[in-house]
């Protein structure tokens, strides 16, 4: 038996030292990329970098305006969470709760369901047509409403089951004390399920971090570009052998959401875990 076990233990280790390899190295190798001289990276390319340079980094910012990217994406990423979580949060309450007096949740939430599993291009020329008769089409507001209906959907669909889980008794004895629905709502619901806000808002940052799809059809004006537009004007024909300053933009869009789910992981784990469990 004791053999037995120390077999099995081995070969999860194994397992899970594969999987992490399988994992980390394509970070580690878009990294060292990122770092080398451009001699380095016309030859054969070593495993572990010969030379280190932040030279691609610096002309990203130079030569592609990477700056205005970052702040275009920053903006139109907090812009469309704080929205898509204001309108969402309140939304899940409300449908979770069945708070309405006319009885349309179940077709609320198959609408938002819809939403959901319809792919995103069926939305943007309706979207599109609205942006231009507006006259909006060349500014940041397209892609902003475009990100907030992405992620609203989510948030909605994500945060009734957290909301279920609550014991209406808490509400209750906090009605009963005199607390107004605002107060109740955002006293005491919501710090209950800061996990899940946390959970949801890591999950719709990436998303609308990476979004590619909307920026193509709405952002008109390079000044208004984001990062995942800039990066794909990196494969180009030009830019196709400039395997360091490709890599350096990868790092620079990977380190947004590095950091947010570094910071937040424990809010995560926990969001993800709890939102999964049912009283």
């Amino acid at each position: 038996m004791g053999i037995m076990k120390k077999k099995t233990s081995w070969s999860k280790l194994v397992l899970i030292v594969i999987l992490l390899i399988w994992t980390i190295f394509p970070i580690y190798w878009m990294i060292s990329l990122s770092v080398r001289n451009s001699d380095e990276l016309r030859s054969a390319i070593p495993l572990l970098p010969q030379s280190f340079t932040f030279d691609h980094f610096l002309r990203l910012f130079k030569e592609k305006d990477m700056g205005n990217a970052l702040s275009n994406s920053l903006q139109v990423t907090f812009i469309s969470l704080f929205f898509a979580l204001l309108f969402g949060l309140a939304s899940a309450y409300v449908l979770s709760r069945k708070r309405l007096q006319v009885k349309i949740s179940k077709p609320t939430l198959f609408w938002i369901l819809l939403i959901r599993i319809l792919p995103p291009i069926a939305f943007a020329i309706p979207l599109y047509l609205i942006m231009t008769r507006l006259g909006l089409i060349r500014t940041k507001i397209p892609i902003i409403s475009a990100h907030i209906m992405i992620n609203l959907a989510f948030i909605v669909w994500f945060m009734i089951t957290f909301y279920l889980s609550l014991p209406q008794e808490i509400e209750d004895s906090a009605r009963i004390d005199g607390a107004t629905e605002l107060q109740l709502f955002s006293r005491i619901v919501l710090p209950l399920v800061a996990p899940g806000i946390a959970s949801v808002a890591i999950l719709s940052f990436m998303t609308s971090w990476n979004e590619y799809l909307y920026g193509v059809i709405f952002v008109q004006s390079p000044k208004n570009y984001t990062i995942p537009l800039v990066l794909a004007t990196l494969n180009s024909e030009q830019e196709l052998a400039e395997y360091g300053l490709i890599a350096a933009g990868g790092v620079i869009s990977l380190l947004p959401i590095m950091l947010f789910v570094i910071f937040a992981q424990n809010y995560l784990i926990s969001g993800l875990s709890s939102g999964a469990v049912k009283e």
